[in-house]
């Protein structure tokens, strides 16, 4: 410390006892800071800052260009203050004349604190600078005073202690304005003990608040801790239970999907459910994983992988329409012996389910079937699980569609179990109807398709536009099907069928009158043993000129033809050597795969994968057609379970099935075919699906009906019935090796009530198909009864059937169709089996039981006219006890939306 500051912290502690503070020192307590900046231009100023006795400059010239530094005078208390003002009324102001010898530099904002063990006297006083109090008055303004003491050479800069008042924290200038405690202390002297002393012992309240705020902090800090732990814990917390929800996790907007338990369900666009299941339920409960970057598909499917068991693709597809959204599925196993399995819910309070094809059961709606897996291939129905037409197409009330790829291996189930309600669709090589595998390991493919209503969807998703190659001879034969019967001689074998049959039977058909001329269908046995393509010589010697004699009369000639050999054929020894025949599976093609067919014990199949098989039979049968004039051809392909069962094909086949889709490509466009046997595609137009042979019984006339639906729903909309009274018969025994209903003869002359029923239903369907004639009976009363129905069928019903069959060639929909598609919003059309509509024009409700004459109709929405009465009935109601005599049948013909009662 310099003397000079020495002689003015003497001054300060002195100030009570002797005179008071002058004005110049109270002013200095206010303005001792001067700013000197550190390139001072001015020189006498550098002579100033050398602590050299030189001649006071005015405040105005040393302030030119100086820097404000602020130094903070010791902190006074209130009595002090108060004894400052005392001395100052009653003494003169004293001098203050800095010390010329000073060398020491007083730090930027520092406190000087005297020390109160100095002793103190007037004689040590050094002298100071001196400043004029004239200007003290209070009525002047103030000017800012400088700072006389910063140095240039001499600046030591103390810490800026962060101090806190009343909870405030105030840096250095806001404590010097508050005058409580200097923000800096600085040491300007090494022996200044006391003054060191002083200022720790100024600094102990702050340390205190200091550690009662670290204190604070710690508490905070803990609190923090404590919620971010409480935070954690609840976002694990809820994304456990969200995982194990139902609904954990949403794909493609409307499929929500559980990856855990694999719980699927299928929603509307209001968050209904359409479609509910569980997939894959072969594989155990567990998390799955996704799927590595070499196993992701470039289409943008989501993967999932059960450790190392199956990998499941899920992706959105394209839909045919705007307003139908799909969704594929993929099951694609890692294991030999893993089968992925889908399930659905299939009961009736989750909405009716329709498609697939005919049941054991003939089910109509699945829900009430109940069967074990089984593959997904035709079959006779007697026998086998499915019938002979099938489509791998299921549709729900509730507007959601279900479609299976061609190439899985596919099974279906339905109810097995008890309480089982669920439809189950699994991918599954076996060694008969998928032993070709397709994949490694068996697959499971299919989409989901959802739509705004049940018809709608049913309406985007089938088949459009069937006039594609359509020749002008095609639509005849279409339309003469529609308009005429098909006559089917009655042979069961084959010295049954002879030329003269023929000729009787259809001078039968002219001497009825009342029934027009139309299609002569000659079963198989035209050959002497099936496979020849040759006209039996002994009961065929002059066919030619009968058949000629038949189309003069107006009658149109079909032979019924098949891919079939038998071993006793003079062909199937040709066909052997040219390996035109499927052969046996892993021989080869040395031996040829044999089969049953019909009456034909042993026969083999034709191979029409081979190239050299489909112009040999098509040789064949142009040597047909020269030694006869054939109008067309019924194809009969048997089922899938009458090709052989270690078959191999030259070209690999999915199922047993697909046979007949190479059959018509090959052939469909070179031959005239006007129906088939079986199918699991739409056949070209003009042919008709001919539906499988019934028992002639109430119990056959019964599932007529749910068969043409069903058929109708998966998309065969020309549809040809059994002949009227059935096909064959069973024995009243139960039989428990019954292979095919090809074992049976055709039935006699069926019971009256049964044979007018039966006729009665078979006049509004889209072909009216005899065996026996109505004239068979000798009977007036079915003659009057044969003829009034002819009547309304050439009046009323071929007309409708002809406006709705071009519909149908537009549309895919089907003519006979279930009463849901004239209204899918009518929960009472769901479940009616025993009542059509023709297009959206008629509806027919015959009577199927035995003994009665009367029944429940019921009619949606709109007005209808009784087809028995022609009275007018409203809509959308059931009619109870509704009379239906022997001689008549229930049909309703719709009225346009504006007729009034």
């Amino acid at each position: 410390m310099t003397e000079s500051q020495e002689n003015l912290a003497l001054a300060f502690v002195n100030r009570g006892l002797g005179g008071g503070p002058s004005l110049a020192e109270r002013r200095m307590q206010s303005k001792l800071t001067v700013s000197i900046e550190n390139n001072a231009p001015d020189n006498d100023m550098a002579e100033e800052a050398r602590d050299k006795a030189t001649d006071l400059m005015s405040i105005d010239e040393r302030s030119r260009g100086l820097r404000r530094n602020s130094i903070s005078l010791p902190s006074l208390n209130v009595n002090e203050l108060e004894k400052i003002e005392v001395a100052a009324a009653v003494t003169k102001p004293t001098t203050l004349v800095e010390d010329q010898s000073s060398t020491s530099s007083i730090s930027d904002g520092t406190t000087m604190t005297p020390s109160p063990s100095t002793p103190v006297s007037p004689a040590n006083l050094k002298p100071m600078l001196h400043f004029n109090d004239d200007t003290s008055s209070d009525e002047e303004v103030k000017q800012p005073s400088k700072n006389l003491f910063r140095t240039k050479r001499r600046s030591s800069i103390a810490p800026l202690p962060a101090l806190r008042l009343n909870d405030k924290e105030m840096m250095s200038n806001d404590y010097d304005t508050h005058s409580v405690l200097s923000n800096q202390a600085s040491i300007t002297s090494i022996n200044s003990l006391a003054s060191l002393l002083k200022e720790k012992m100024q600094n102990v309240p702050a340390i205190i608040r200091k550690k009662k705020r670290e204190t604070k902090d710690y508490k905070l800090r803990a609190f923090v801790g404590f919620l971010f732990l409480v935070i954690v814990f609840l976002v694990g917390y809820a994304y456990v239970m969200y995982n194990q929800k139902l609904l954990s996790k949403s794909y493609f907007e409307s499929i929500k999907f559980h990856k855990k338990t694999r719980n699927i369900r299928v929603l509307d666009g209001k968050g209904g459910e359409l479609l509910t299941g569980v997939l894959g339920t072969t594989l155990s409960i567990e998390q799955p994983y996704n799927c590595l970057p070499k196993n992701l598909r470039d289409d943008g499917s989501v993967c999932y992988e059960w450790n190392s068991k199956a990998r499941l693709y899920m992706n959105v597809v394209k839909p045919p329409t705007p307003d139908i959204k799909c969704y594929s599925f993929q099951w694609e196993t890692l294991l030999e012996d893993l089968y992925p399995t889908d399930c659905f819910d299939v009961a009736e309070d989750r909405g009716f389910w329709y498609g697939g094809g005919l049941t054991k059961g003939i089910d109509y709606t699945l829900g009430k079937a109940s069967f074990a897996s089984s593959p997904f291939v035709t079959g006779d129905a007697n026998v086998n699980q499915w019938g002979n037409a099938l489509k791998r197409y299921f549709l729900s009330s509730r507007g959601v569609a279900i479609q299976v790829d061609e190439r899985t291996p596919l099974h279906v189930s339905v109810n097995d179990g008890p309480g089982r309600r669920m439809m189950c669709l699994e991918g599954r090589n076996d060694k008969f109807a998928f032993v070709n595998k397709q994949s490694r390991f068996p697959e499971l493919k299919y989409t989901v398709c959802t739509g705004p209503g049940m018809k709608s969807l049913h309406n985007g998703l089938g088949q459009k536009s069937l006039w594609d190659g359509l020749t002008e001879k095609d639509t005849g034969v279409m339309k003469s099907l529609l308009r005429e019967p098909v006559w089917q001689i009655p042979a069961s074998r084959p010295e049954d069928l002879t030329e003269t049959a023929i000729y009787n039977y259809t001078e039968s058909i002219i001497a009825l009158g009342y029934l027009r001329l139309g299609h002569i269908l000659v079963n198989e046995f035209w050959q002497r043993n099936i496979g020849d393509f040759r006209l039996d010589p002994d009961r065929f010697a002059t066919l030619d000129e009968t058949v000629n004699i038949l189309h003069r009369r107006g009658f149109r000639v079909s032979f019924t033809i098949q891919p079939f050999i038998s071993t006793e054929s003079f062909n199937f020894r040709k066909a052997v050597a040219a390996k035109l025949l499927i052969y046996e599976r892993e021989s080869s093609r040395s031996i040829p795969a044999l089969t049953r067919y019909k009456s034909t014990t042993s026969a083999g199949v034709i191979d029409v994968t081979n190239n050299a098989s489909v112009p040999w039979l098509a040789e064949q049968l142009k040597k047909v057609s020269e030694a006869v004039d054939i109008d067309s051809y019924f194809l009969d392909f048997g089922t899938a379970f009458n090709i052989p069962r270690y078959y191999q094909c030259s070209q690999t086949l999915v199922n047993p099935d697909e046979y007949k889709t190479y059959f018509m490509a090959r052939f469909e466009r070179t031959l005239s075919i006007f129906g088939v046997s079986s199918a699991t595609s739409v056949p070209r137009p003009p042919a008709f699906l001919s539906l499988p042979p019934v028992n002639s019984s109430w119990t056959g006339l019964q599932t007529i009906i749910p068969t043409l639906l069903s058929y109708g729903i998966i998309g065969f909309s020309l549809l040809m019935p059994g002949p009227v009274g059935g096909d064959f018969v069973l024995p009243t025994q139960q039989l428990k090796n019954m292979h095919s209903f090809y074992e049976f003869d055709l039935p006699s002359l069926p019971e009256k009530e049964l044979y007018i029923r039966w006729l009665q239903l078979a006049t509004f369907l889209p072909v009216l198909r005899f065996t026996h004639l109505p004239s068979e009976y000798r009977d007036e009363t079915v003659t009057a009864i044969a003829k009034e129905l002819a009547d309304i069928r050439q009046r009323t019903v071929v007309p409708m059937l002809e406006r709705y069959s071009s519909i149908s060639m537009d549309d895919g929909l089907p003519i006979i169709r279930p009463l849901w598609m004239l209204d899918s919003t009518d929960v009472n059309c769901f479940s009616i089996d025993d009542e059509f509509s023709i297009g959206d024009g008629m509806i027919v409700a015959p009577v199927l039981t035995k003994g009665e004459t009367m029944r429940e109709v019921y009619l949606p929405q709109g007005v209808w006219k009784d087809g028995i009465d022609e009275s007018l009935r409203k809509g959308s109601r059931w009619i109870h006890n509704y009379n239906v005599p022997q001689n008549k049948v229930a049909f309703f013909i719709k009225m346009p939306d504006n007729t009034r009662f």
